[in-house]
C-alpha cells in the first residue's frame, strides 16, 4: 500500500496501543486499533456485542493485490459467540466475512474498493478445537474452522492417520481451505489401490459433516445446524466460496503413509512437456503413471523445471534422507540478496532483467537441493508434502483447472506448455516480460462421492474437481498456475490472452475448464475477476454442463440463498458471481 490514504492512516495509527505491521509468518494483521481508540477512523457499530473485542485493521490478500485499508474486525472464541454476532449483524444491517490466514488471491473474502461501512471481518483463528476418532471403521478428525492444517496433520500423524494429498502450506485454516476446495497433487499410480478413508480429489470430498450458522425462519434468527454428508443440502456447503459461515467440520481420514519425494533438476522442459507422440519415460504422464504424485515448477526463459515426484515407500530407500519435520526446502522459502536486488530493479522498470531473474531462481533451487541434501527425502506424509512457508515469494496467479481423461494428461500439459512458450516469446520480441515467476502444474483425481464412507454421500456442487456424469471417462484434473511478480507490466494482457486460449482450446468432448477458486481468473486487460462474460457466462455454464437439473450451479446458489436469505455472508463480488 503506497497511497496517500494509507500514509495518513499509518500516521494516525502510529500511537495506537495495538498497532503492528503485518507478520505473514504469524498471520498478524497490518494494524490493530481498538474501537475506543482516538486513532479509529471508522464510525463504531452501534449496540455491538460487549463480549467481543472490536478493533480496526487493514486487510490484504496473499499476493497483496487486494488491499482494504481499514475494516472492523473481531475474533469470536466459540460457536455461540459466532451465532450471537451473526444475529447482531442481521438486526443491524451488517455483513460478516469469515477470515482465516488470508492465504488467498481471489476476492471471495473482500474485493478491492469495498465499502466496508457495513462489513465486519470475523477472524476465525480462535475456533481451534481438534478431536480425532480413530476407533471405528470410519476414522475421522473434527476441527474448528480456524484450526491450522499443520496442527490437524500433527494430531493425525500421532494416531497413524493422514491424507493422501494436501496443499503445500500448513499455515492455512481448515475452514479456508474447504471453502474453496483446496487440493494437493495425487492420482493412483500404476497398480495403486485407494486407501479407505482417502480420496484423490480435493479435501472437500473428505467432509463427513459440517456445522454452519444458518437462518431458521420459524425462530426468525440464525442458528447452528449440523449437516451430514448424506443430506442433500450439504452439497452447497462442501465448497461454498465464503457464502456461508462454517464453525466446525468433520473429515474422514485414512491410514498414514510413508512417502519418498525425489526432486529432478536435469530433465529438459521440452521432454517433460513433450507432445504425446514423442513423450518418453520422463514425460509428465509417464512420471504420473509410475508414482501418481507429481508437481512441475518451470520458470520461463529457462530450460529445466523443478520436478517433484512423491511415491509410496513403506520402507526407507537406502539413498533417501529421512526427514522428521516439514518445510525442508529452506532455499525456496526465502529471498536471497541477489534475487531481491534483481526484483527491485525489475520493479523500478528494468523488466528486461526478467530472464536473468528466472535463471537466478532456477539456479538457486538446483544448488539448494544439492547443498541442503533435499533432492531425495523420505518420511511421513506431512513431512514431505508440506513445503511452502509464508516467507516465500509473493506472486500474482492465473489459476485454472482442466478436467479431462487421464489418457489425455500429456496432451493437456504439452498444449499448455507450447502455447505459454509461444506467448512468452511473442511478448519478448516486443520487449515485454509479463511473466517473472513459474508455471506450476499439479494433477489430481476428481471428487467422487463413492470415496466417502457414508451411504448416500452427496457430491460438492461447486467443486472444481466435480465429475461430469456425461463424461465418465474424465477422471483427472490438471491444475495450471501461471505466476508472476505483482504489477508486472503487461501481465494482465498476458493473462487475459492465455485465459481466452485455455477456455477455447479445452472444450467439447476433449476436456472442460473451471476456475481455481483461490487464484486469479476472469481476466481482462485491466485485471483479474473483471471479465463479466466469464463471471456470468463461462463459469456458471461449466458448473451446469453435464449435471442433472437440480444438481448444478443454480442448485448450489438456491441452497446457499435459502440458508442465508439476508445475505449476511456475502460481499459485492459474490453478489455478482453467485447469482
Amino acid at each position: 500500500m503506497t497511497s496517500k490514504s494509507r500514509r495518513s492512516f499509518l500516521a494516525t495509527a502510529a500511537g495506537a496501543t495495538a498497532m503492528g505491521m503485518m507478520n505473514w509468518a504469524e498471520g498478524i494483521p497490518l494494524f490493530r486499533i481498538p474501537v475506543a481508540s482516538a486513532a479509529s477512523t471508522l464510525p463504531a457499530p452501534s449496540r455491538f456485542p460487549t463480549f467481543l473485542r472490536l478493533y480496526q485493521q487493514a486487510y490484504q490478500n496473499w499476493s497483496e493485490q487486494i488491499t482494504v485499508e481499514r475494516v472492523w474486525t473481531c475474533a469470536p472464541a466459540n460457536a455461540r459467540e459466532v451465532v450471537a454476532l451473526v444475529n447482531w449483524a442481521y438486526q443491524n444491517g451488517y455483513r460478516l466475512r469469515p477470515k482465516g490466514m488470508s492465504h488467498n488471491w481471489s476476492p471471495v473474502l473482500l474485493p478491492n474498493g469495498s465499502d466496508v461501512s457495513k462489513i465486519i471481518l470475523v477472524d476465525t483463528t480462535r475456533l481451534t478445537s481438534v478431536r480425532v476418532d480413530a476407533r471405528g471403521q470410519v476414522k475421522s478428525v473434527t476441527a474448528g474452522a480456524g484450526t491450522l492444517m499443520a496442527r490437524v496433520l500433527e494430531e493425525l500423524e500421532a494416531r497413524g492417520l493422514g491424507f493422501a494429498a494436501i496443499p503445500a502450506p500448513g499455515d492455512i485454516t481448515v475452514g479456508g481451505l474447504l471453502a474453496i476446495g483446496a487440493h494437493g497433487t495425487a492420482v493412483p499410480a500404476r497398480g495403486e489401490t485407494r486407501t479407505p478413508g482417502q480420496t484423490y480429489g480435493s479435501l472437500s470430498n473428505l467432509i463427513l459433516s459440517i456445522t454452519a450458522v444458518v437462518w431458521d425462519g420459524s425462530r426468525n434468527e440464525y442458528v447452528l445446524r449440523t449437516f451430514q454428508r448424506n443430506d442433500p443440502d450439504i452439497r452447497a456447503f462442501l465448497v461454498h466460496l465464503g457464502r456461508a459461515f462454517i464453525t466446525e467440520v468433520t473429515l474422514q481420514v485414512g491410514a498414514n503413509a510413508r512417502l519418498r519425494c525425489q526432486s529432478w533438476y536435469d530433465i529438459p522442459a521440452r521432454v517433460v512437456f513433450a507432445p504425446p507422440a514423442s513423450a518418453g519415460p520422463h514425460s509428465m504422464a509417464a512420471l504420473t503413471e509410475k508414482a501418481g504424485r507429481v508437481e512441475a515448477i518451470w520458470f520461463p526463459f529457462t530450460s529445466v523445471p523443478w520436478i517433484k515426484v512423491w511415491s509410496l515407500a513403506p520402507e526407507k530407500p537406502w539413498i533417501s534422507r529421512h526427514v522428521r519435520k516439514p518445510y525442508n526446502y529452506g532455499f525456496a522459502n526465502s529471498i536471497t540478496q541477489e534475487q531481491s536486488e534483481c526484483i527491485e530493479q525489475i520493479n523500478a522498470g528494468a523488466t528486461f532483467l526478467t530472464p536473468l531473474l528466472a535463471n537466478i531462481f532456477t539456479g538457486a533451487a538446483g544448488a539448494g537441493l544439492i547443498a541442503s541434501g533435499t533432492w531425495d527425502l523420505w518420511g511421513w506424509s506431512k513431512d514431505v508434502l508440506l513445503y511452502a512457508k509464508a516467507t516465500t515469494l509473493r506472486v500474482a496467479a492465473l489459476g485454472l483447472a482442466i478436467v479431462t481423461a487421464r489418457e489425455n494428461l500429456q496432451r493437456v500439459v504439452s498444449e499448455v506448455y507450447a502455447e505459454y512458450s509461444r506467448a512468452i516469446t511473442a511478448y519478448q520480441l516486443k520487449g515485454q516480460f509479463p511473466m517473472s515467476a513459474p508455471l506450476e502444474i499439479r494433477i489430481t483425481g476428481l471428487d467422487h462421492a463413492r470415496d466417502v464412507q457414508i451411504p448416500g454421500a452427496q457430491s460438492p456442487l461447486l467443486s472444481v474437481a466435480r465429475p461430469r456424469p456425461d463424461h465418465p471417462e474424465w477422471d483427472t484434473c490438471v491444475w495450471i498456475n501461471m505466476l508472476t511478480i505483482p504489477k508486472m507490466p503487461h501481465a494482465n494482457e498476458f493473462y487475459a490472452e492465455m485465459e481466452r486460449w485455455i477456455w477455447t482450446n479445452f472444450s467439447g468432448s476433449y476436456a472442460t475448464v473451471r476456475p481455481e477458486w483461490s487464484k486469479g481468473w476472469a481476466h481482462t486487460d485491466t485485471g483479474a475477476w473483471s471479465n463479466q462474460a466469464v463471471l456470468s457466462g463461462a463459469i456458471p455454464d461449466t458448473f451446469r454442463a453435464g449435471q442433472a437439473r437440480g444438481d448444478d450451479w443454480d442448485t448450489a446458489i438456491a441452497i446457499l440463498d435459502g440458508y442465508d436469505p439476508h445475505r449476511i455472508f456475502a460481499n459485492p463480488f459474490l453478489d455478482t458471481l453467485l447469482t
